[in-house]
């Protein structure tokens, strides 16, 4: 009897130790994993102003994944302000995606994808006229990377249509901050 509990020990004993042991090592191998994760995971953020000809405040966060050192994908969100005294506010909100490929450290090329509510207030003689659309962009772009957490360039939108689009132009430039 006193050789079965000897034994029985032994067994929960080693039980024990090894339940233990591999939930340390799988604690370290999910910190590991995550610390992967991390490092490819990163936030940027997209801004724009100006006060040409009025005012336009523009912002657009984003979560961007290295699916290797040449290729991200990430989303995010947009939105911006733009306003020219007494004559027009746009204010608009959305959402993009994005898939962005560096053939070599200094340069980036982007495809993006946008599409925003648009909410627009002209005031005219007659009475203010209201607004209120969805607008989709399609973005081709390239851009330099003057460190490796900053971009500048430009994007191109195929979309584009200069009487129902809410950008000004088809081409517009960028700066894209990684944190």
């Amino acid at each position: 009897m006193k050789q079965l509990g000897i034994q029985l020990a032994l067994v929960i004993g080693a039980l024990f130790f090894s339940v233990n042991m591999s939930a340390q090592v799988t604690d370290i191998a999910v910190k590991d994993s995550m610390d992967v994760v991390d490092k490819r995971l990163k936030f940027g953020c997209g801004f724009g102003l100006s006060f040409v000809g009025g005012t336009n405040i523009a912002l657009s966060p984003n979560l961007i994944y290295s699916v290797s050192n040449k290729v991200s994908i990430g989303a995010g969100v947009q939105g911006s302000y733009t306003s020219i005294k007494d004559l027009q506010n746009t204010t608009t909100f959305g959402g993009n995606i994005i898939t962005q490929y560096r053939p070599v450290e200094k340069f980036t090329m982007l495809l993006e994808f946008a599409q925003l509510k648009v909410n627009t207030k002209t005031e005219a003689v007659t009475g203010d006229i209201k607004e209120d659309y969805w607008d989709s962009a399609l973005f081709i772009g390239a851009g330099l990377n003057i460190t490796n957490k900053i971009a500048v360039g430009a994007k191109y939108n195929v979309l584009y249509d200069k009487d129902e689009s809410v950008y000004t132009s088809p081409i517009l430039p960028f700066v894209n901050i990684v944190f």
